[in-house]
């Protein structure tokens, strides 16, 4: 068992995000070509790593992804191409490395020579057919954490309320269903709302990822020691384009857990999940009003303030990241009710509606003018010559990535990232089979190592 942590000393927890890519293409190229060429551009000689040997499941056959020197991985799934950053110690490297992942396409589309007829999107919206894909979230837990039933659904409060600052913001709607019989009344469509994936969750707790999605998925799968670790894998938040957006949802939500493992959560129960979610989905201005379990309400802003008070009080000056989240999480409450209009570079959904709203007014539309849809996915482009969003970023506060180009490469230096990248190194001057995995290598004619602590770099 691992000891029982100090609320005040420096959070101890293994971040990393997984990106499912929207993707463009121009005739005569079909997307099912253009994805293996990218991918395999990324591995051929070993440019940027090594592919897979072996079937990793009935979906993931030899040869369809691998993994990265710099600790992450790139894969092919369900028509998307997925690129997961490796493991993180700070959310700051998470920004870093998420950037990374756009470089790395960036770079196989001009080398390909596709650069105008091969467009990768970091959204969750396909508005043609009304597909989702996601940016999946992970964060290590230790086995001992205190999971009771208050710590819980008091997480669960949290990561749904926290959408009024990590939402990406959408043009449209869905009519959502609740599981497979839809009972519930259905929403009217809405020309604009905060979050990309709120039509697309359907329950609060739920195993699986690709039917019944849930704001908490509870399959157990550390990829570490199964007797020390565990992992949180969440799938309801939005794909980030702003920086501090990006910072604020896995930063923000790290300092949650860590009132968790302190066992410091504020007590609060939403009477349904799910519902607020939408709700607030659907409500672009003050006051976010929400239920709570035992029928009266509250404001969704007031909530949430009561997580970023107690993390302030328990963990303000442990350390520069900790310090710069909770100035931008104040920020960003004190906006929202007040003017969000200087959230604009900070917030996404916020910078989407001021852009949209400024096109409608200069091209004379109105909203729910198709014309809507294409300029949604422009601001999501990775390219930086092209996406409206990184155009308006804000890169003031310290939440900005580092040196991303050189993160397409070298791994972070305090996780197992490093050691499974040094692992691969080796591969690469040797000959015969070899197995790579998050918590396993093995290289050709030796015994397999396991990578069975994420922090042992």
């Amino acid at each position: 068992m691992l000891p029982h942590r100090s609320p005040n000393l420096m959070s101890r927890r293994i971040t990393g995000l997984e990106t499912e890519y929207g993707c463009l293409v121009d005739p005569p190229l079909q997307l099912h070509e253009v994805l293996p060429r990218v991918r395999d551009w990324l591995f051929e000689n070993h440019r940027y790593g090594l592919i897979d040997q072996h079937d990793r499941d009935w979906d993931e056959p030899a040869g369809n992804g691998g993994f990265l020197f710099n600790g992450g991985r790139v894969y092919i799934d369900m028509q998307h191409l997925e690129y997961c950053t490796p493991e993180c110690v700070s959310a700051l490297d998470v920004v870093r490395y998420d950037r990374a992942g756009d470089l790395l396409l960036l770079e196989a589309v001009r080398a390909l020579g596709l650069e105008g007829q091969v467009h990768f999107i970091r959204n969750n919206i396909d508005h043609y057919t009304g597909a989702t894909f996601g940016c999946h979230e992970n964060y290590s837990l230790d086995r001992c954490a205190p999971l009771h039933e208050k710590n819980v659904l008091s997480l669960l409060a949290f990561l749904t309320l926290r959408v009024l600052y990590t939402g990406a913001g959408r043009v449209g709607s869905m009519k959502p269903t609740r599981g497979r019989i839809d009972v519930a009344p259905r929403d009217e469509p809405v020309p604009f709302q905060i979050s990309q994936r709120a039509d697309y969750i359907q329950n609060d707790f739920f195993e699986w990822v690709q039917h019944n999605r849930a704001i908490i998925n509870t399959r157990d799968e550390p990829l570490a020691d199964p007797r020390l670790y565990r992992r949180l894998h969440l799938i309801h938040g939005d794909t980030n384009v702003q920086p501090a957006s990006l910072f604020l949802k896995v930063g923000t939500t790290r300092l949650v857990l860590d009132l968790l493992d302190a066992d410091e959560m504020p007590m609060l129960v939403l009477g349904d999940a799910v519902t607020a979610f939408r709700q607030i989905s659907r409500t672009l201005n003050p006051p976010w009003t929400v239920s709570l379990c035992d029928g009266s309400t509250a404001d969704a802003l007031e909530l949430l303030d009561l997580f970023r008070q107690k993390a302030k009080q328990l963990f303000a000056g442990r350390d520069t990241e900790t310090d710069v989240l909770l100035n931008l999480w104040e920020r960003v409450h004190r906006a929202l009710a007040t003017d969000r209009s200087s959230l604009i570079g900070i917030v996404d959904w916020v910078s989407k509606e001021h852009l949209l709203s400024a096109f409608c007014a200069q091209e004379g539309i109105e909203w729910g003018n198709p014309w809507l849809e294409s300029q949604d996915l422009e601001y999501h482009h990775v390219d930086p010559e092209r996406s409206l969003g990184m155009a308006l970023a804000d890169h003031s506060g310290g939440w900005a990535p580092q040196h991303p180009a050189n993160a397409r490469s070298e791994p972070p230096s305090d996780s197992r990232a490093n050691a499974r990248s040094r692992l691969m190194r080796e591969i690469m001057g040797k000959e015969g089979a070899y197995f790579l995995d998050w918590e396993a290598v093995e290289v050709p004619n030796q015994k397999r190592t396991r990578l069975l602590d994420p922090f042992k770099p």
